[in-house]
């Protein structure tokens, strides 16, 4: 896929962009299961990110962009950890 600026090395970094950004999430999974406790989180957002990220992937995963596509996936499974341990260890539960 040529983009007329830097053509596949541009499509690589933003594949690497699109898998890296998702991995961020990672170090809160973590937090969260070590201290068993989402006081820090707010339900409404971890609802809302994870909505959202759960109606974009439908369009990542019909586009022809590869970094698009491999974010959305990859956001989606480890916002879905997140939003799961939030749900899990809010005090209202």
């Amino acid at each position: 896929m040529k983009n007329g600026f830097g053509g596949r090395f541009t499509e690589k970094i933003g594949i690497a962009a699109g898998v890296a950004l998702p991995l961020f999430n990672i170090p809160l999974i973590a937090h969260l299961w070590r201290t068993k406790s989402s006081k820090d989180f707010s339900l409404l957002w971890a609802l809302g990110v994870w909505a959202c990220a759960l109606l974009m992937t439908p369009q990542a995963l019909r586009s022809r962009d590869s970094a698009f596509k491999i974010f959305g996936c990859v956001n989606l499974v480890l916002f879905s950890a997140v939003a799961f341990l939030i749900v899990k260890y809010h005090r209202k539960f």
